[in-house]
């Protein structure tokens, strides 16, 4: 009768302080919501930013009651997760295994992509294990559950612990030592996939996960008031229950020192009528906001991929990515701009992006990815971060683009030659396919800087058409805030160089808290209206879904974009010096060894060298590179005598790669369409004669 009432007393407090607690932070978020929308209301000109941003409307939306997003057909996390334990403990299998490297790797558990495999690899050697921010967390759930899990008897860690004895070979030297490791290895693994992953969920934001771990914490607590209250009425089945529990330790201790009766079974001896776990492959990435790759996209979608690591002249590794039509003699190649990647290509599914259009059109298409990448890829696994942010555009330009265009020239003559043999005689010995490049934003200036140092030195740049959104390289029409950023830089910059190699978010517990903060925004309207106002005004007013962009793939906990300290010390001296030129090392000499003058290359001074069409678009709304910039450039050319087109269009900054805008796509596709592959027929053999060992440059 005691016990039948004190149990429904633990049970009643328990759920009153969960519903105490989860109204608390209810009503806090609340809170945070009305003050974000009465500073929204406050501030100026946010009607023109938010405008046609899907995501921030302001207005109320009437709905009926429902459950929390961590809350499955009204039955909360906890419960559902309390439920599943027998299940999920007898069934698991034991094949995971666990790395402690940066902090730990999930090689094991998810599928690796191109860029993540790399990532991992190049992070296994030039970062140094430490004690970060994620590991603490583990830990703290960690014996924060300890009693839940003592006192609940979950029979899972019995079961694999000793599956793990049965399967460890005894006879073998260390065999008490790996049993132990093996055991705490799995428990670890066990937490991990059962507590950690439901409670840090990649669907979820900051606020979900927080409303869940309070609840699961609260179960903890109260579970461990409750047996504590049994042991004190029961006292009799207090002493059996501990009995039990030192006499389960004795036997575990001889166990690891090598009992001779414990004989080890193969688990390849085993027969199917055998008790064996059954393996479970698990396929989410624990602890990781959403982490697809372009390669996931892609495939998903149905298209063929292929992946091709290209290395610089500099050691750095480069991440190719194609869409292929191998035989194929039109080719287009993306570039992607700064804090991007090639994701912002196939962001908006089959309708809406570049990459996917050019290939429904038959083009061979090739996504190109800058060095930048929080993960340091490089030959030199041990390259410090000094080391690697060492770069400005100057790399983008001379040797990220040339090692990228000239692997796809390998790749495309290469397949070419093997589906048509009598593709030389064809061609008459000039290049067999037909090469365009759409390029955005930063992009766009490499690019440029690309062809021109390649006319400079007589190269062949191997290009027939350059596509360019929104191209960097003027910007002295510019907003306030890049004025005060562009003489901060150029005034702080000896001081914070040596200081801050690269702008970026160093951890794996930051960028996912990024990620998931940017979840949190769209579920709360008035914080992330106030904060994609708040980003806008930044940039000058840009329009740009800034917060939406944050809940992209390739912003997620294993990598993300960075940007070196010297790109943007080359876009401010570009903007001082109103002209688009090369890095400025700041001493005569050091500039007179790289480019012969005391002064950097001059590139709008060589654009009419400049052998091929340019078609340059430019946004009406967009406050980063305005469309007097845009139409510089255009001016420059048409001066210099290069085939250049201009067009606008009413759109923002990013909206030239993350919308979906249907104009500006058919745009661009109908300028891409432009440019004929080679014709396959044979040309006269005068002819051939003729152009016999000459140089094409396009």
């Amino acid at each position: 009768m005691m016990q039948r009432l004190v149990d429904n007393a633990i049970a009643v407090t328990k759920e009153s302080v969960k519903t105490f607690t989860y109204e608390s932070l209810n009503n806090i978020v609340r809170f945070i919501n009305g003050v974000s929308a009465l500073l929204l209301a406050l501030l100026p000109g946010k009607a023109n930013i938010l405008e046609g941003i899907h995501g921030w409307e302001l207005r109320p939306t009437f709905r009926g009651p429902r459950f929390p997003r961590w809350m499955e057909n009204g039955v909360s996390s906890f419960n559902q997760f309390i439920h599943e334990l027998p299940v999920d403990s007898d069934s698991e299998g034991s094949s995971v295994s666990i790395d402690y490297g940066e902090e730990y790797s999930d090689e094991d558990i998810c599928p690796a992509s191109p860029s993540s495999q790399s990532s991992r690899v190049s992070r296994s050697y030039s970062m140094p294990r430490q004690w970060t921010g994620w590991m603490c967390i583990r830990y703290i759930f960690y014996w924060i559950l300890f009693p839940a899990r003592f006192l609940l008897g979950l029979p899972g860690l019995l079961c694999r612990s000793s599956y793990n004895r049965a399967t460890t070979p005894s006879s073998a030297p260390g065999s008490s030592q790996l049993s132990h490791r093996t055991s705490s290895l799995n428990r670890v693994q066990f937490l991990k996939d059962h507590i950690i992953q439901r409670t840090t969920d990649r669907r979820r934001g900051v606020i979900e996960d927080l409303h869940l771990a309070i609840e699961i914490f609260i179960e903890a607590v109260f579970d461990v008031v409750h047996k504590a209250a049994h042991f004190v009425l029961s006292p009799f089945d207090a002493l059996r229950t501990l009995f039990g529990w030192f006499s389960s330790n004795n036997n575990r201790v001889q166990d690891t020192h090598g009992s001779a009766s414990d004989a080890s079974v193969p688990t390849a001896t085993l027969g199917d009528d055998d008790p064996v776990p059954t393996e479970r492959n698990t396929s989410f990435q624990a602890l990781n906001t959403d982490a697809r790759t372009c390669q996931d996209v892609i495939t998903e979608l149905g298209y063929p991929y292929e992946a091709i690591h290209v290395i610089t002249s500099d050691g750095y590794v480069l991440l190719l990515e194609r869409i292929p039509r191998r035989d194929s003699r039109k080719a287009v190649y993306l570039q992607h701009g700064i804090l991007d990647s090639s994701m912002g290509w196939v962001s908006n599914g089959v309708v809406g992006s570049p990459a996917f259009a050019a290939y429904d059109q038959g083009y061979d298409v090739f996504l190109g990815n800058f060095r930048g990448l929080v993960s340091r890829e490089h030959v030199d696994k041990s390259i410090s971060s000094r080391q690697y942010w060492q770069y400005s555009i100057n790399e983008h330009g001379t040797q990220d683009i040339p090692a990228m265009i000239e692997k796809i020239h390998q790749v495309k003559t290469a397949e070419l030659k093997l589906s048509q043999p009598d593709i030389e005689e064809e061609t008459n010995g000039d290049q067999p396919y037909k090469l365009c490049a759409i390029c955005h934003s930063l992009g766009g200036a490499a690019i440029l800087m690309y062809v021109v140092t390649q006319r400079i030195e007589e190269k062949p740049h191997r290009l027939s058409r350059l596509i360019l959104l929104s191209p960097a390289g003027f910007h002295e029409d510019s907003t306030f805030m890049f004025s005060v950023v562009e003489y901060s830089f150029l005034l702080l910059a000896p001081l914070l160089q040596p200081l801050v190699p690269g702008i970026y978010i160093p951890t794996k517990f930051f960028r996912m808290l990024l990620n998931k903060l940017a979840r949190d925004f769209h579920n709360y309207p008035a914080v992330g209206g106030l904060v994609q106002t708040l980003m806008s005004y930044f940039v000058g007013g840009d329009s740009s879904n800034w917060v939406g962009v944050l809940g992209l793939p390739h912003y997620n906990m294993n990598d993300m974009p960075g940007v070196s300290f010297q790109v943007a010390l080359h876009l401010a001296q570009m903007k001082r010096a109103k002209r688009f030129r090369m890095f400025d090392y700041g001493r005569a000499s050091a500039n007179m060894e790289v480019y012969g003058s005391p002064e950097p290359l001059d590139l709008g001074e060589y654009y009419g060298l400049i052998d091929i069409p340019v078609d340059l678009v430019a946004g009406r709304k967009d406050k980063v590179i305005r469309p007097s910039m845009v139409r510089k450039h255009y001016k420059v050319m048409k001066n210099s005598g290069v085939n250049a087109s201009y067009n606008e269009f009413e759109y923002a900054h990013l909206d030239f790669t993350f919308s979906h805008r249907e104009e500006l796509l058919a745009y661009v596709m109908s300028r891409l369409l432009l440019v004929e592959p080679p014709p396959k027929q044979s040309s006269p053999k005068g002819l051939k004669l003729k152009k016999k060992g000459q140089q094409v440059n396009s």
